[in-house]
């Protein structure tokens, strides 16, 4: 199936020298690398800078207007009337008529329809992941993207307390420094998902908020472009984070995340800042783990309760100073361990994905000129497929570690039933899926 055919989308040249890399690929989503799917934390705030992995694993219900998911059908009649009616819902609201007229020209668009309901077949290894979010190109142009905004990162690392080289990475993650945000109109794209149904009511709040934006006079309808699941500008942001953080940099009185890097860095650094970013803290370090280490903690200690455990930072230097810190290990036992802290967590409302928060996390490090990860990771371990995962969550059930129901995704429930089994196995309990302890699970 093709998407129904889109209508050009005007640019304006963006300020400040920053050019923008055309045409980028429809397959594209969002940021120029997403994380592996499987990776959310629990303990995080859901996300409000969208990645198209974060938006597969929401499940907002359906309105009962909506045209049922997954139907595949163009039917531009229904698509029309359900338009209809949203305008004079959204007018009852007090979205004006010039702001509804942007809807005038909106499509349906099938595309966006197939990218939201895609689901890979393999869980992505986070050192895949990894290797691509902190490649040496990246780190090397988000260098010369520091240079070149240099004072303007300062002015808001002075105001907002976020380190210039954290806002600079968060912008290489989402849209590497501007090269590929997308090129749907996010009209289009909200419209289409809250007419599909699966997340519609979503969808329909985000529609909302970005004709309040346009009301506003921040950004002209046809300049309010993005990925295919809504997600806009350089640092991508779904409509209703852009009310809430979006700030105004450049003091033009408009707040232009598409055009003005004032802008930019201004409104991430303000969600971070909002997020509980501590100015004297780093995001925390690589440790090493002592033998006999308890992989079933998931506490947060101070760094002296740590280091009395015997963690150790990997540079062989002294721990920072973290009075709420969590020791993780996000390829199990074999691959390195960092311990984390409140600024880590504070990447996590960005996108709440453990592989997301360390790749900003080692991306700033890298820009900075830190030293990056130390130890080596697991590259020998084949990545299971989501129907291994499943046949993985299925056996633990019958085994009575209660996971949930078999829905493919390492969540946090199916780790700790693994880590259960680990345990009562004799094998290390660090709740990592492996084909090797697939096999064991298989043949109980």
């Amino acid at each position: 199936m093709f998407p129904l055919k889109m209508r050009s989308v005007a640019y304006r040249p963006l300020r400040l020298g920053i050019a923008l890399v055309l045409p980028i690929t429809l397959l594209s989503a969002c940021a120029s690398a997403q994380p592996p799917s499987g990776q959310e934390e629990a303990d995080a705030n859901p996300v409000l800078a969208e990645q198209s992995s974060t938006l597969l694993a929401q499940n907002t219900q359906s309105s009962p207007s909506a045209k049922p998911s997954g139907s595949g059908l163009q039917d531009h009649a229904s698509f029309d009337a359900w338009l209809a009616a949203f305008k004079r819902d959204a007018a009852a609201q007090g979205i004006s008529q010039q702001a509804l007229s942007a809807l005038d020209d909106v499509r349906y668009l099938e595309r966006v329809v197939e990218l939201d309901s895609y689901q890979p077949e393999f869980v992505r290894p986070i050192w895949e992941y990894l290797d691509s979010a902190v490649s040496s190109t990246r780190v090397t142009n988000g260098r010369d993207k520091l240079a070149q905004h240099r004072q303007t990162a300062a002015r808001m690392e002075e105001r907002y307390g976020v380190p210039a080289e954290v806002i600079v990475a968060i912008w290489g993650i989402e849209s590497n420094y501007g090269g590929n945000f997308g090129d749907f109109s996010a009209l289009d794209a909200f419209a289409t998902l809250a007419y599909d149904g699966r997340r519609s009511d979503f969808a329909r709040g985000e529609l909302l908020a970005a004709l309040r934006i346009i009301d506003s006079g921040d950004i002209a309808a046809q300049d309010m472009v993005g990925s295919w699941a809504g997600a806009m500008g350089h640092t991508q942001f779904i409509p209703s984070s852009f009310e809430a953080y979006a700030k105004d940099g450049d003091g033009d009185g408009r707040r232009d995340i598409w055009g003005s890097i004032p802008d930019v860095m201004a409104s991430t650094a303000n969600y971070l800042a909002r997020a509980n970013w501590q100015p004297d803290q780093p995001w925390g370090v690589e440790v090493t783990l002592p033998e006999g280490y308890d992989y079933a903690q998931t506490e947060r200690l101070s760094s002296a309760e740590w280091a009395a455990q015997g963690v150790r930072a990997a540079n062989g230097g002294g721990l920072p100073a973290l009075d709420s810190a969590a020791v993780i290990v996000p390829a199990g036992a074999q691959g390195p361990a960092f311990m984390v802290g409140q600024n880590f967590r504070s990447i996590l409302r960005y996108n709440n994905a453990t592989s997301y928060a360390l790749a900003v996390a080692t991306l700033s490090d890298a820009i900075a000129g830190r030293e990056g990860v130390q130890q080596g990771w697991p590259r020998d371990q084949q990545p299971l497929t989501r129907d291994d995962v499943r046949e993985l969550q299925q056996g633990l059930n019958a085994l009575g570690y209660s996971v949930g129901g078999a829905d493919g995704i390492l969540g946090p429930n199916t780790r700790n039933g693994l880590r259960a089994f680990q345990r009562d196995q004799g094998m290390v309990p660090d709740g990592f899926a492996t084909q090797a302890v697939l096999e064991r699970i298989k043949q109980r």
